[in-house]
């Protein structure tokens, strides 16, 4: 279990802000080695729940910096916290090996069966799992740490999930280089990595409109500021100075860059900058907190196009709320009370929403953890398509990571939101507090961006894009179908083999 939990550990080395992204291969071929050294299901599902343990743990361990430093935790529960949050992300990975032994026991089932069909599918099913049960935390999917290898090529089609089963599957593959098996398995990846990287040259979606001017915000507030009463007229003034200090087709701010309701804004703030709108051409986009008619909160993008008074300003309100920042889960909101934190149940927007429009494109809003879920995000610009609308041609993602402080939370993020430009096709642009404020375009390569924990404003050009990548089509259908298939693949060779073994 100590191995695992190292091995677990060191695949965090894989993502961002690192980025050896063989080093999660090599990881992942530990695991399913133990697995299969393993004499029982228990054993297997053991050593499984530790490499989850050092996984969650290694990988987020900047969890602790929100709750301590900027939550008040005392340091022990803070620690005990980010431990506890580990230990119950690792049930997944004990679940996967628990019913991989399962299956091998049930079937009899071969070395190469298990490495190729069974280990790599349990992996990918229960890493899909996470990502969607009790509302989902799929923070370090397998996925993401692909982005820049030669699997990228294959993301468009199956996604992030479906691109961490393939490395799942080159893990499986290699370890059979121990096996009598090795160079078909060899072949197999060699064969696999090539046709990722021509992959990469495939053009699935195509430029719309003309580009269009951006300025994205990074306003590098202190998060022991943000919401201080007494800091919030400073941070209102230094975004009216930082919006209005140059035009631009779109301008963007960071997640809750405005702290207060509407109502409660010094009088004509919204109204000066819906002036400045009208007067320039420009486009704002301002992270803001709403109330709807029945009082409930969202946590919200207002868009300001200098519309005639009376119109309502564009609003997307986020869906996809971050347990225990935006909503408490029933029971336990003893835990919140233990934090100095502003938080409350937040209202939920609709599942799809209409992008803005700026120019000839339209932008599409997401807020901070909604980028996560890119079969979300895939579900809008397909729901646009099948309604015969033009779907979005830009992304934007407004957030605040100051809660981390500066650590490898925010390159992880940048790399999530290079993930969701490979799954779609289409730019992603990101305005965030202290980072990473950034412009990534359609093949997920990041274009420019803000040095961390910084103040000031990202000016560029960004082209839209249109077409339908197959992942926007079918989401996560085809990764679940080639896990279903590969499982059904194994119970029939097991079958085939327990008849050949009853004949003889």
């Amino acid at each position: 279990m100590l191995t695992a939990a190292v091995a677990g550990a060191v695949a965090v080395l894989a993502f961002a802000p690192f980025g050896y992204w063989p080093l999660q291969i090599a990881s992942l071929g530990v695991l399913f080695y133990q697995v299969l050294r393993a004499s029982d299901i228990k054993k297997s599902a053991l050593v499984g729940w530790a490499y989850g343990f050092g996984w969650c743990a290694a990988g987020t361990h900047w969890l602790y910096i929100s709750m301590h430093r900027y939550g008040d935790m005392a340091a022990p529960l803070a620690v005990i916290a980010v431990a506890l949050l580990a230990l119950l992300m690792a049930i997944y990975v004990a679940l996967a090996m628990g019913a991989a032994s399962w299956l091998r026991q049930r079937w009899t089932l071969s070395i190469p069966v298990m490495a190729l069909l069974v280990l790599p599918a349990m992996w990918t099913l229960f890493e899909w799992t996470r990502g969607w049960l009790f509302t989902g935390f799929p923070w370090l999917a397998t996925g993401y740490a692909h982005n820049a290898s030669p699997l990228a090529g294959f993301v468009p089609i199956v996604g992030s999930y479906g691109t961490g089963w393939l490395a799942a599957l080159s893990a499986g593959a290699l370890l059979l280089t121990m096996h009598r098996t090795r160079w078909p398995a060899l072949a197999g990846v060699v064969a696999l990595y090539a046709a990722g990287f021509a992959l990469q040259g495939v053009a699935w979606t195509h430029a719309v409109g003309r580009p269009i001017s951006v300025r994205l915000l990074q306003g590098n507030v202190p998060q022991q500021e943000k919401f201080d009463p007494g800091f919030v007229l400073g941070a209102l003034n230094m975004y009216q100075k930082a919006i209005t200090a140059a035009p631009a087709d779109l301008i963007a701010t960071p997640e809750t860059a405005v702290t207060v309701l509407p109502h409660q804004l010094p009088p004509g703030y919204l109204d000066n900058l819906a002036s400045y709108a009208q007067g320039t051409g420009s486009t704002i986009l301002l992270g803001m907190p709403v109330l709807d008619e029945q009082q409930q909160f969202y946590n919200a993008a207002l868009g300001i196009t200098g519309q005639p008074a009376g119109v309502p300003y564009y609003q997307y309100r986020k869906h996809h709320l971050v347990p225990f920042g935006e909503f408490v889960p029933p029971g336990l909101h003893w835990f919140v009370a233990m934090m100095a934190i502003p938080l409350g149940d937040m209202g939920r927007g609709a599942e799809v929403q209409p992008p803005l429009a700026v120019r000839d494109q339209l932008v599409l809003p997401n807020i901070c953890y909604e980028d996560l879920f890119g079969e979300e995000i895939a579900g809008q610009l397909a729901s646009a398509h099948r309604a015969g609308r033009q779907s979005a041609s830009v992304l934007l993602n407004i957030s605040n990571l100051a809660w981390f402080g500066d650590s490898i939370a925010i390159p992880q993020h940048l790399q999530i939101s290079q993930m969701r430009s490979l799954e779609t096709g289409r730019p992603m642009l990101r305005a965030t507090n202290t980072g990473a404020t950034a412009v990534i375009d359609g093949k997920g390569v990041v274009l420019s961006q803000l040095a961390p924990v910084t103040q000031g404003a990202l000016a560029a050009s960004v082209q839209g894009m249109g077409g339908m990548t197959p992942y926007i089509l079918y989401g996560n259908k085809l990764m679940l179908a080639l896990t279903v298939l590969a499982l059904a693949a194994a119970v029939l060779l097991g079958r085939a083999g327990q008849r050949r073994g009853a004949g003889q």
